[in-house]
């Protein structure tokens, strides 16, 4: 094991170094830069522009401009944005804050919620639960989560115009008066404020980690050795849980690794709809204003956090799967 994650971790540099090269080049061959919107405004000079423009490199070829990206990034320096007037690591640090709070507890609602769901349909396979649990698992698959929330804002406005009260806010991260909340009261309203859109981030892959389960759990609990351990009078509770479950939940371990660019990444356009200020909404205006820097730190940080996630993954299914080693 120790051999292999050494040569996995030595894999990192070159991948890391092609995935974020590649980013830069396709960054670098969008039309114009932000000097370039900047220098329409008629009431900044010419000279400032050039100014800026040698002030920031980016009058330095692309390839040069991304060696010196690259060179600053070893140091913990991701670069400046130009739109915020601020380090880039300034920029995105309290927009991953807030991403982490939804995906987290996104997460947490996945596996809480779609395991147990998943083995209640393999114990109970064809009967009425299990009929209604897979129409509202392939509702959940079909519908794009953006369009779920707002299809859950328009239900709670409604909520709202007939009662004076909603169960879930409409948008937001925050209350009216937050900052002079009490620290737990501020931990409080931020969950009830995350719920429905942490939730709504996660239908999809929820639905499919049901499906997925019930296959998995319903193919295991047919094997001989499952039927060995019911023979020998083992508990169905230790059954299910200690044997079928343990070898039917590995290729859903499988999958842990790619959560973390998630965490990072954030919820997509769930955050835009809902109003949460995550790295969705910061990452869809530094595109639109061409910031460069703070598209590239976001691009580094996703693909350092994959490759990792990667790594974690295969150590599970280690852990959780004896027969499995690396040479």
């Amino acid at each position: 094991m120790t051999t292999y994650l050494i040569r996995r971790i030595l894999y990192v540099i070159p991948t890391f170094l092609g995935a974020t090269f590649l980013a830069f080049m396709i960054l670098q061959a969008m039309p114009g830069d932000f000097l370039t919107q900047l220098s329409l405004d008629p009431k900044i000079r010419p000279e400032t522009i050039e100014h800026m423009r040698h002030l920031f490199g980016l009058d330095k070829p692309v390839l040069v401009q991304y060696l010196i990206w690259l060179k600053n990034l070893f140091n913990g320096d991701l670069g400046y944005s130009f739109m915020y007037q601020q380090p880039v690591l300034e920029v995105i640090l309290p927009r991953i804050e807030n991403s982490l709070i939804l995906v987290g507890l996104g997460v947490l609602f996945l596996y809480l919620i779609g395991i147990p769901v998943g083995i209640y349909q393999a114990v109970r396979p064809y009967t009425l639960g299990d009929y209604v649990i897979s129409f509202l698992a392939y509702f959940g698959i079909a519908i794009p989560n953006f369009f779920f929330m707002l299809i859950l804002i328009f239900v709670l406005v409604k909520i709202k115009f007939a009662t004076g009260s909603t169960p879930f806010p409409i948008g937001g991260m925050t209350s009216q008066g937050f900052e002079q909340f009490s620290a737990w009261k501020k931990f409080l309203d931020i969950l009830w404020h995350a719920a429905l859109p942490a939730f709504v981030v996660v239908t999809a892959d929820m639905s499919s980690l049901t499906r997925v389960m019930r296959g998995l759990m319903l193919e295991v609990l047919g094997q001989d050795f499952i039927r060995t351990a019911r023979a020998k009078g083992l508990p169905e509770r230790v059954v299910l849980y200690k044997h079928a479950l343990r070898n039917a939940i590995i290729p859903v371990i499988a999958t842990i690794g790619g959560l973390l660019p998630g965490l990072i990444g954030g919820a997509g356009l769930v955050e835009v709809v809902s109003g949460w200020p995550g790295m969705t909404p910061l990452l869809l205006d530094a595109l639109n204003r061409q910031d460069l820097y703070v598209n590239a730190g976001i691009i580094a940080l996703s693909t350092f956090l994959l490759i990792i996630g990667n790594i974690i993954g295969d150590v599970l299914l280690a852990l959780v799967d004896p027969r499995i080693r690396y040479g």
